[in-house]
């Protein structure tokens, strides 16, 4: 399969080798330290950051299929751990609080005096999920550690991120800041066919550059065609689970259930910048009906 046979221009981000190529590559960290600086504007002066391996971590991709790991640090020492998560997890919330633990403990010296002050540390979690349903307009969550007596924060170097991408729903005309344009981005990449007028920075330009698929090396091609195929098994398994939700929706008569369960469905597919037609052949909706979700 070559290029000729891939219908978009760029590449998904929610591919393994799209996330690590736009955010996980030294060729490529201008972008990475861009969107660090959009999302944490109080800490807007990060002029550079050092990879670290994920291996550091104790995980194992295979342990974690959904997720894909970027680990970094600044030149003052604090540590960046951001992930891609396609998928909603039992014990989400567990499992990164988990992982935050690793960046902690490797800050030990050991085999010297040290007396436990640590640098800050950064979990960003870009969640292709919701997780709090009570408000569609609240995506960004900010967690820190507070006193619920006095509502203040208590420990300010730990710091938790949540972006909730399927409520993103800005247009480009509503686009304002950095944040925005780089929510958007991830958003949508895979279905523009040119590059938005609203993002006019160079780091945008750069972007576009690395996501091109018409620039890829043969190696590149084969490696992203590989990672766009788990990335469609994925969506074969959620069709698997909405044929067995029909099954038990009709065997119980929730014909409700299964609807909502499709939209479910189609909304995360839809936050993954697959074409309207795409989603209406997975879940049997209407175009109509998608276009509203």
């Amino acid at each position: 399969m070559g290029s000729e046979g891939l219908q978009e221009r760029y590449i998904n981000p929610y591919t393994d080798f799209g996330f690590k190529k736009l955010f996980g590559t030294e060729l490529n960290k201008e972008l990475l330290i861009s969107f660090l600086n959009a999302l944490l504007p109080e800490q807007s002066d990060i002029q550079d950051v050092t990879y670290l391996n994920t291996e550091q971590l104790g995980t194992r991709e295979i342990d974690r299929r959904a997720v894909f790991d970027v680990y970094c640090e600044n030149t003052r020492g604090e540590k960046f751990l951001v992930e891609m998560q396609r998928g909603e997890q039992q014990f989400f919330k567990d499992r990164s609080l988990y992982y935050t633990t690793f960046p902690i403990r490797e800050q030990a010296i050991r085999g010297k005096d040290w007396s436990y002050e640590l640098k800050a540390v950064y979990t960003i979690g870009i969640l292709n999920f919701t997780f709090d349903d009570a408000d569609d307009s609240y995506y960004h969550h900010k967690v820190k550690l507070v006193d619920m007596g006095t509502q203040k924060v208590f420990y300010d170097k730990l710091t938790l991120i949540y972006l909730e991408m399927p409520k993103f729903n800005k247009s480009e005309q509503e686009l304002e800041t950095m944040f925005d344009k780089w929510m958007f981005v991830l958003r949508n990449l895979s279905s523009l066919m040119s590059r938005p007028v609203a993002l006019q920075e160079r780091v945008f330009t750069r972007l576009f550059e690395a996501a091109e698929i018409g620039r890829f090396s043969r190696k590149e091609l084969i490696a992203y065609e590989d990672s766009l195929k788990v990335y469609r098994d994925w969506y074969s398994t959620l069709q698997t689970a909405l044929l067995k939700g029909e099954k038990q929706g009709r065997e119980q008569g929730l014909q409700e259930g299964r609807k909502e369960m499709q939209k479910a469905i189609a909304r995360q597919m839809k936050a993954d910048g697959l074409s309207l037609e795409t989603i209406a052949n997975y879940t049997q909706l209407s175009v109509e009906e998608i276009k509203t979700l």
